[in-house]
């Protein structure tokens, strides 16, 4: 049994279920992400686990103890639980230090034990030379340590991500993935964290779980969810991938539009209707000239678009059938639009997908 455990939750909005039967399981000291687009249900899901709206179905459990059910939801203040939002909402008239031991006090902590705690944290989040500054004199990045400092100082049980980084310029939220990730391995609070940046899944979360339309499409590690997708939606929703459709063959193979058989190596196939195949856009060899032999798993086309991005090209191909596949290739593979390509589909990176 987990530490935080959601089961059948159903939230309703005007009779339509945003939150649809989640069953969720999270163990005690882990950073599970909630990703997913926009109205797919995560943060609504994260709302219901801070008590901030109440379940129309299913209940919520931490460390034993039920916090939520139909009508009977503990309010948020008891749950022992700190959430940071998109916004820092630090108070501009205070200090770091004073938003930082604002918790405590309100507590009515013993002013040595308010002051070693704060100590403690700023100094863990590297805010220490920053204590007697204001929120106006800092830097975005600064004020989501802030933020994070003054959430993880009460010594919750739970700790609550609602998007933090999504206000942050691209290499503030690198640094702030990692400073997460390194605070997480230093308090291991149980963390469950919403975002739809996929990266920041990726960097920061021991579990993923992959939300569409309010349900929970997949769940696993990183690596799971990124090498073993199950549905469609997953594999085009975690990493660049191109999904080709067709008829198997009740072996190995995938009979495509266009005459293209791909040969599967991993995956579940269909037994009734289309076969979808996943091929991820780095796992695609493109060549400039027709293979010596082909044993299966080639298909031709046309170059209609190449972009050069630094550490490599991304190329769109459009088939003898009018379908295109994107792929990257390294720098030194430069071939102009308009010129005839070969593509190679390696069948251990072909990936059947059942649903």
């Amino acid at each position: 049994m987990g530490f935080v455990e959601l089961t059948g939750l159903t939230k309703r909005y005007r009779g339509v279920p945003v939150v649809n039967d989640v069953s969720l399981s999270i163990g005690k000291g882990q950073l599970v992400c909630l990703l997913g687009p926009s109205g797919c249900g995560k943060t609504t899901t994260l709302r219901l686990i801070a008590g901030f709206v109440e379940p129309d179905a299913g209940e919520i459990n931490v460390g034993g103890r039920r916090i939520s059910s139909p009508g009977n939801s503990e309010a948020p203040e008891r749950r022992n639980m700190s959430m940071i939002f998109q916004s820092y909402a630090l108070w501009p008239h205070m200090t770091v230090y004073e938003n930082v031991a604002y918790g405590l006090r309100l507590r009515r902590l013993a002013a040595d034990e308010v002051g070693k705690r704060t100590d403690t944290i700023l100094a863990a989040t590297h805010l220490a030379q920053l204590a007697q500054r204001y929120p106006g004199e800092l830097s975005g990045g600064q004020q989501q340590r802030v933020s994070l400092a003054r959430a993880l100082v009460i010594e919750p049980e739970t700790l609550l991500l609602d998007e933090p980084l999504s206000n942050l310029d691209a290499n503030l939220r690198e640094e702030m993935r990692i400073v997460i990730r390194r605070l997480h391995d230093k308090y291991r609070y149980t963390t469950v964290y919403v975002t739809h940046d996929q990266a920041e899944a990726m960097t920061t979360a021991d579990l993923i779980v992959v939300m569409n339309q309010g349900a929970i499409e997949q769940s696993g590690s990183p690596e799971d969810i990124y090498q073993r997708p199950r549905t469609e939606f997953v594999a085009k929703f975690i990493g660049g991938t191109n999904i080709f459709k067709g008829r198997w063959d009740g072996k190995d193979r995938v009979a495509c539009a266009g005459g293209l058989v791909l040969r599967c190596g991993a995956g579940d196939f269909a037994d009734q209707g289309d076969t979808a195949v996943s091929v991820r856009h780095h796992d695609i060899r493109l060549a400039s000239s027709a293979p010596a032999s082909d044993d299966g798993n080639w298909t031709s086309g046309t170059v209609a678009r190449q972009v050069y991005l630094g550490s490599h090209r991304d190329y769109l191909v459009t088939l003898a059938d009018g379908e295109t596949v994107r792929t990257v290739t390294p720098v030194d593979i430069a071939i102009e639009q308009g010129r005839p390509v070969w593509l190679h589909f390696p069948p251990e990176r072909c990936r059947a997908l059942a649903r």
